[in-house]
């Protein structure tokens, strides 16, 4: 697949996963076309060798496996790990603000968006609801308006003289509720953000009992640059790293491996992964500990494939930016559209050791494939992943890797078409080795 279609094929699953439900809803369907099947963490497990199966926590974190035909103590596991969830702003449970006939939502940061992006955009409303069903059992649901609902106008320079100067600042209590409506008091019913839920849904406003929404930006993904040689949408940090990891391993070559292969697509890493589907849950031990306990009965043989297993921890990387010199690491200036990048960090926010780094190296060379390395300035402090977090608590050798990419966290980031060819490919010789 040439490197353009496969980064089309980027800005569609973007496009049709504006929440990290509505992703692991997307990355389901797809694996069901490829003949894997589902399995329900409360029930009992029947592997087999070549079996294609996958799970999901809580709606928005998914595992998918392989075993392989070789013993797994052997050969370890081969695990991609990424993450669903983008920075943003997330709806309250009370949301409806309403003054000076004008119906605002109130919204709470997530994670650590650029909240200035979200300003001016075509946004909406995405995520999932839980409602009652007839029988009074709880049951949820997808939720997607994908209409532009909602604005957040900037204030007029004539009253915000010193923006430009002084850059756009939001109060997160004040200045991010985002306008929905314009209303006559007496047109306003006291549910009628229920009934909006209803109309969008078709279940009945009285069943509805919570949801999780959040705003996302309805503008399409798309090209740009002199040559199309760039792409622009939302939240490629990090489906960019799970659409790679996914479009790797389904491959029918690679799916028949000796190896035992895992992708593990966890929520929450940008507020820190601390929750039962988050990296530093016990959901990939849980996973782990249940495949070798069907394949391999030995008494330690938990210990022995996880000492031969492998992970590689893909998160999106920081491109050099010329406007903002004084930003980067002058010796570790990363390219865009000059292949995949290894981040190290002397205090372990990336999990990069010396040897994984080499192992990653010789995939990159494997695969023909450049690759760059990224340190960040000694005086700025420096983010984090999922890597340290899964590493640290499976003892299993992890590398920290990323496609370059501008505007991290804004509503609209960029990166290079190239890159995400050249991810896709190393990755595959990741789980085909």
């Amino acid at each position: 697949m040439t490197a353009r279609r496969q980064a089309q094929n980027l800005l569609d699953f973007i496009d049709a996963a504006p929440s990290p439900w509505h992703a692991v809803g997307v990355i389901e369907q797809r694996l069901q076309n490829y003949g894997f099947e589902r399995l329900d963490e409360n029930s009992q497990w029947q592997l087999s060798s070549g079996g294609r199966y996958y799970v999901v926590r809580d709606a928005s974190s998914l595992i998918l496996f392989v075993p392989g035909q070789k013993p797994l103590a052997e050969t370890g596991f081969k695990i991609l790990g990424a993450h669903t969830d983008s920075p943003g702003l997330r709806v309250k449970p009370n949301p409806l603000m309403h003054s000076d006939n004008l119906l605002r939502l109130a919204v709470e940061v997530y994670g650590g968006p650029i909240l200035a992006t979200f300003t001016d955009r075509d946004l909406s409303l995405a995520g999932r609801l839980a409602y009652q069903e007839d029988d009074g059992s709880v049951s949820s649901c997808l939720l997607n308006f994908p209409q532009a609902l909602l604005r957040l106008p900037n204030l007029a320079i004539h009253m915000n003289r010193a923006v430009n100067e002084d850059g756009l600042k939001l109060n997160k209590q004040t200045e991010l509720a985002a306008i929905f409506a314009a209303y006559a008091e007496q047109q306003l019913p006291p549910t009628y953000f229920q009934v909006l839920l209803e109309r969008a849904s078709g279940i009945k406003a009285e069943q509805i009992l919570s949801w999780e929404l959040n705003l996302y930006d309805t503008q399409k993904g798309s090209f740009w640059g002199a040559e199309q040689e760039f792409i622009a949408n939302s939240q490629l940090d990090n489906l960019a790293s799970c659409h790679a990891g996914l479009t790797a391993l389904l491959d029918e070559t690679i799916l028949n491996s000796d190896a035992s292969l895992v992708c593990a697509f966890f929520d929450h890493e940008e507020i820190g992964s601390e929750s039962k589907q988050g990296a530093a849950g016990s959901f990939l031990p849980d996973v782990l500990q249940r495949i070798v306990g069907n394949v391999d009965q030995q008494p330690d043989a938990w210990q022995r494939v996880i000492a031969n297993s492998f992970m590689i921890s893909a998160d999106m990387a920081h491109a050099y930016q010329p406007n903002y010199p004084a930003a980067y690491e002058p010796g570790h200036k990363i390219s865009m559209n000059q292949g995949p990048v290894i981040k190290v960090n002397a205090n372990h926010r990336y999990a990069t050791d010396c040897l994984s780094e080499a192992q990653f190296i010789s995939y990159c060379r494997q695969a023909d494939v450049p690759y760059q390395k990224y340190s960040h300035r000694g005086d700025l402090p420096c983010g984090s992943t999922i890597g340290p977090i899964a590493s640290a608590k499976l003892g299993i050798r992890t590398v920290d890797v990323g496609n370059p990419m501008w505007a991290m966290h804004s509503i609209r980031e960029s990166a290079g078409v190239q890159d995400h060819h050249y991810m896709i490919r190393v990755l595959s010789c990741f789980f085909r080795s």
